[in-house]
């Protein structure tokens, strides 16, 4: 939910995003020249507060930790500080939706109309031309509300917004005051609502929320001990990483540590760790949380040109990027962005080999925070030995 270049992440993610499953194994493997550690302080020198990366392969696992968790303590950060993971979520939600498509308790081919009827409509929005699989892919055409959302944009409306709780209701109607961007299915564009959509799904299919059932299908059977999935709680519990953002430069950077889950919902309001959402995604691309038929949906991806300012090649499939890799191959995740948090991680189709990063602050004005933060992510998958 952030800058249109992080829209992945949802809008990347309101600063909160494939042809056949593709290894990450290399064809020519980069020289191993930089250590974790080397390419945490690269992202470091851009201008960011804090930053913890990890890095888990066949061989075992590394950690690195650079900068504060707290401006005005000045105590250093940990591996092991919990973080808001934004987008990074989404990955959550569509494996849900996804395990009940697998159940039976829902297809991809239904429509929004069929679950919550009248909901997406008027300005030309009709829920009975979307599907749920469109909804996961970002092409439902579906107005993004967090691009009309004024907590999101600038540190006065945070300010007097942080604490508010927002309904899923509401949050589609901001959309539904708007016209689809475009027909259904015809092209792509990061959307929020897509997933804020699914939230709601999930809770009509189930009869449980969306925080509820990945608790349950998810945290729980993971032993995912430091990761939550929040409805309304305003705090980061236990040692974790404080948030800064000036929302642009729209006024003086500020903490904004705490804040209101509600409003980013099934988009990204989650929180964890860089071990718990390793645990996460060996999980899931390992194949242990989804049935064969429903991975391969999820792998299924689309061209995403407008992410090609971030993540050259890019392609989204259901709640899951394919990102190529410069040594060959590509790998899969999900980034995620809110004021003053940043996820970005990348596992191996199989789910041997994974790497998640968390920073702090806004990063640098240009591209090159996330250049450093890619190069982290290819450095790790492309280095000798993390096959």
């Amino acid at each position: 939910m952030k800058r249109t270049a992080t829209a992945l992440v949802a809008a990347i993610a309101a600063s909160v995003l494939t042809i056949p499953v593709a290894s990450a194994t290399a064809k020519s493997p980069q020289p191993a020249q930089d250590s974790l550690r080397d390419r945490v302080g690269a992202v470091m020198e851009t201008g960011t507060v804090g930053a913890v990366g990890r890095s888990t392969g066949p061989r075992g696992q590394r950690s690195a930790a650079a900068g504060v968790i707290d401006k005005a303590t000045g105590e250093a950060a940990r591996p092991g500080d919990r973080f808001r993971i934004a987008s990074a979520s989404k990955t959550f939600v569509a494996t849900v939706v996804l395990q009940l498509a697998g159940e039976g308790r829902l297809s991809l081919d239904d429509t929004v109309e069929d679950w919550l009827p009248g909901v997406v409509s008027g300005n030309g929005n009709d829920g009975s031309t979307i599907t749920v699989r469109q909804l996961l892919q970002h092409t439902s055409g579906l107005y993004n509300y967090t691009a009309d959302f004024p907590l999101l944009a600038s540190v006065e409306g945070f300010e007097a917004g942080r604490y508010t709780t927002w309904t899923d209701e509401q949050l589609v109607a901001i959309a539904m005051k708007h016209k689809p961007d475009f027909a259904p299915g015809t092209k792509w564009s990061y959307s929020n609502t897509g997933y804020i959509l699914a939230g709601m799904i999930i809770k009509k299919a189930t009869g449980h929320s969306w925080q509820q059932e990945v608790t349950h299908r998810i945290i729980k059977p993971l032993h995912l001990r430091h990761t939550l999935a929040p409805t309304t709680g305003t705090r980061i519990p236990g040692r974790h990483l404080n948030g800064y953002s000036n929302f642009g430069g729209s006024g003086a950077t500020i903490d904004v540590t705490e804040f209101n889950p509600s409003a980013a919902g099934a988009a990204g309001a989650m929180i964890s760790t860089t071990a718990d959402l390793t645990r996460f995604y060996q999980a899931l691309l390992g194949g242990h949380l989804l049935r064969p038929a429903e991975m391969k949906a999820m792998k299924t991806t689309v061209r995403t040109p407008d992410l090609d300012v971030v993540w050259p090649g890019a392609s989204y499939g259901l709640g899951l990027m394919r990102i190529p890799l410069s040594c060959g191959g590509s790998y899969y995740g999900h980034g995620g962005d809110l004021p003053g948090y940043t996820t970005r991680d990348g596992v191996s189709g199989d789910g041997r080999r994974v790497v998640v990063l968390s920073t702090t602050g806004d990063g640098a004005a240009d591209m090159s925070t996330e250049h450093a933060q890619n190069k982290l992510i290819d450095g790790e998958l492309c280095a000798p030995g993390r096959k």
